[in-house]
């Protein structure tokens, strides 16, 4: 290979369909030049799969991880009184920095190549994650709060309900700037998502106690949903695989992507979050993978293997464990895999 060109052979998982082929990847300046198909490779042979977007975070919450806490969603995070609320604002800045820091190297050791994230605080919090997200492979897309969407990517609302006081306004100044607009809703009941959309959001947040009608609605406007169903279960506003939807927004062609929610409980782990989609609510490994990865083609370059796109993936070696064995690569990748089987990162943001 040349100077500066990276040569990849394997297994690998290509374009949005994620459809596997042996191949060797050539990169070249950070973009992947070459996609070489090959008649077959090795039985051990490296997989190759698109690293992952996280569509929802609430890094600055690391700082309360694993708080042991009692009461209703509203309780514990619901601005502007919630308990994650109140412990931000008792928070010391130094601490609020660490904290997101690791909670982002955690994130892109473990293969998370960028994220969205809501951020508190206004334009202090903004900047204070800006702060802890530099030097961190992982490409950090932060919608703000309480004036902080001036100097964020978007604006990112908790919900319809909790915020009609300056809404609009708030909402239309976004949109003029060409910033996203992103709402919670459909968390706790179904009650705030027509509200949501008479905004025309960019991304909707959850959806988990959203209507048929209400998720037709949304798959013809075309808004894509993040939902982040372990958090869910962890705050209680489920208890079963009917909420949130998923087999219904899939039947309807919403687009769905993944995220972990809220640093405080749940561990931003890709892996988990996709198994867990993939385990519970019965979807099939491929669409979990392809959600775990899809929030990247509306914040950025797409993370998906195509020649002529930025490379963003990650290699992983099947000949140091069991995964050896397995009958069903994308499978394996999200009922098995995890942080340790990744060998290389090829990240280029």
């Amino acid at each position: 290979m040349a100077a500066g060109e990276l040569l990849v052979e394997g297994r690998a998982l290509l374009g949005e369909d994620l459809e596997e082929a042996p191949v060797a990847v050539v990169v070249k300046g950070g973009i992947i030049h070459r996609i070489e198909h090959l008649s077959s490779t090795p039985a051990n042979a490296p997989w190759i799969c698109p690293a992952f977007f996280n569509a929802h975070t609430h890094l600055g919450d690391s700082l309360a991880m694993d708080l042991p806490f009692e009461g209703t969603l509203d309780e514990v995070v619901r601005p502007p009184n919630g308990l994650k609320h109140r412990i931000l604002r008792s928070a010391a800045r130094k601490d609020l920095l660490a904290g997101m820091h690791l909670t982002l190297l955690t994130m892109a050791e473990s293969g998370t190549a960028g994220c969205a994230d809501f951020r508190e605080g206004g334009g202090d919090g903004v900047s204070a994650l800006r702060e802890a997200a530099r030097g961190v492979p992982c490409r950090t897309i932060i919608f703000g709060r309480e004036g902080g969407e001036a100097i964020a990517d978007g604006l990112g609302i908790s919900s319809a309900r909790d915020a009609r006081a300056g809404l609009e306004e708030a909402v239309s100044a976004a949109k003029r700037s060409g910033k996203l607009v992103a709402f919670h809703a459909g968390e706790r009941d179904a009650g705030d998502v027509d509200e949501a959309l008479e905004y025309h959001p960019d991304l909707l947040i959850h959806c988990t106690h959203a209507t048929r009608s209400q998720l037709r609605r949304i798959a013809d406007l075309g808004i894509p949903v993040a939902v982040c169903p372990r958090a869910n279960w962890r705050f209680g506003v489920t208890s079963s695989r009917d909420h949130p939807p998923i087999e219904t927004m899939q039947a309807l062609g919403c687009q769905i992507l993944l995220g972990t929610d809220n640093a405080m409980c749940v561990q931003p782990d890709m892996w988990r979050e996709a198994h867990f989609l993939s385990f519970v609510y019965r979807v099939t490994p491929r669409d979990a993978l392809k959600s775990a990865t899809l929030g990247s083609s509306l914040f950025c370059e797409p993370f998906f293997l195509k020649e002529g796109k930025k490379a963003n993936f990650l290699v992983i070696d099947p000949g140091k464990s069991n995964l050896a064995i397995s009958r069903d690569l994308v499978g394996t990748l999200v009922n098995r895999a995890g942080p340790e089987n990744i060998v290389r990162k090829v990240i280029n943001l």
